[in-house]
């Protein structure tokens, strides 16, 4: 095990002793990777990590150990399909110490229903409760490793936004923009993580898909777009017109750039989330546009897109140093356009620091 993943399951341990857990049991999920560096393959067959204060060791499938035995050194308890997993989790449970009376058992929330029942059926008058004051705590607090990897991430995001945007045709779909986009992924050592092209009113929903609609001028532009570069993703909207701005345009985009400001300059460590959610919330209900502001202020960001901490109006999170979620408010107006921008952020010396480096500025592009 490297020395990063030494230290995250010694403060996972840590963390267990101050919130009197007896054993973590996590799935074939993001909680695995970043706590194992392990993505073992997932179907109906269990699998999981089980760590207790002594000792942590893989229930696994015999088919998959040989692949899986390169990634990691922990212990395997393998099973065959011959045979079923019930003994090898009973060889596994002894093994981690724990008392069978009544222990404290945290479950991995994105694990199966069937898997998470095997452990609980083994376990009869386990306390269980889910990750957020174990792994989830710590993994919404980055270190130093995380957040140069999804520096790196965002770097990339600004270079692929800047050359969509320069790349703008009359005609152009927006579909055609995102393989644009993910093309310059590609040849850069990424991957896609998601990719939302939104031309003139498709931009009033906040969940467009990309589609087939021609770009024209006059047209706003929203771009909302990530890669994953390194095993971490990046996340950022940008906003933009073709070759004229609509009515309006300049005024909803000021509105919406104090919004992000008013938000990060909230987002300090001691805050409680839902702050945060209300300093943007208020600058755009001021202009007279709360109505239009159709979701939360933001989600946290690491190996998932969407993870802990969420910025929303009944978020009593506090945040903390090393937190990353994004801020991103938005006005949508039906049959016009919609307006959102977009930072990642964390929480670093006291204050929010902006992963991208691309301005919010309108792109005039065309």
């Amino acid at each position: 095990m490297n020395s990063t993943l030494t230290t995250r399951m010694a403060n996972l341990r840590r963390r267990m002793a101050e919130t009197a857990t007896d054993l973590v049991a996590i799935g074939p999920s993001s909680h695995m990777r970043w706590l194992a560096d392990l993505s073992p393959h997932g179907d109906e067959r269990p699998v999981m990590l089980l760590v207790s204060q002594t000792y942590a060791g893989f229930l696994m499938p015999a088919l998959n150990v040989d692949s899986s035995r390169q990634h990691t050194d922990l212990p395997f308890f393998p099973w065959a399909d011959a045979e079923g997993p019930s003994a090898a989790l009973e060889q596994l449970i002894e093994a981690t110490g724990i008392s069978r009376a009544n222990p404290s058992v945290v479950l991995d929330e994105t694990m199966r229903a069937d898997f998470a029942l095997l452990l609980l059926d083994a376990l009869p008058g386990a306390k269980r409760r889910f990750t957020q004051d174990t792994v989830g705590y710590l993994r919404s607090r980055k270190d130093e490793a995380e957040y140069k990897a999804i520096k790196a991430a965002h770097l990339l995001n600004d270079r692929a936004v800047t050359a969509a945007f320069a790349a703008l045709k009359p005609g152009m779909t927006e579909v055609e923009v995102a393989e644009f986009i993910g093309e310059f992924y590609k040849a850069n050592g990424a991957t896609t993580e998601f990719c939302s092209v939104c031309f003139g009113p498709n931009g009033a929903f906040p969940h467009h898909h990309t589609g087939s609609t021609q770009l024209k001028a006059g047209d706003a532009v929203l771009i909302d777009t990530g890669c994953r570069l390194d095993g971490y993703p990046s996340d950022m909207t940008r906003m933009g017109y073709f070759q004229s701005a609509p009515e309006g345009y300049g005024q909803i985009h000021s509105i919406i750039d104090r919004a992000v400001e008013a938000a990060i300059a909230a987002a300090k460590p001691g805050v409680v989330a839902s702050d945060v959610d209300k300093a943007a919330r208020d600058v755009i209900t001021a202009a007279g546009y709360g109505p239009n502001f159709l979701h939360r202020t933001g989600h946290g960001l690491g190996i998932d897109v969407h993870e802990a901490p969420y910025i929303t109006g009944t978020s009593e999170t506090v945040l903390d140093e090393g937190m990353v979620f994004s801020i991103e408010p938005g006005i949508y107006l039906q049959g016009k356009f919609g307006l959102r921008l977009e930072e990642i952020v964390i929480i670093r010396n006291g204050k929010a620091e902006i992963f991208s480096e691309m301005p919010r500025t309108a792109v005039a592009a065309g």
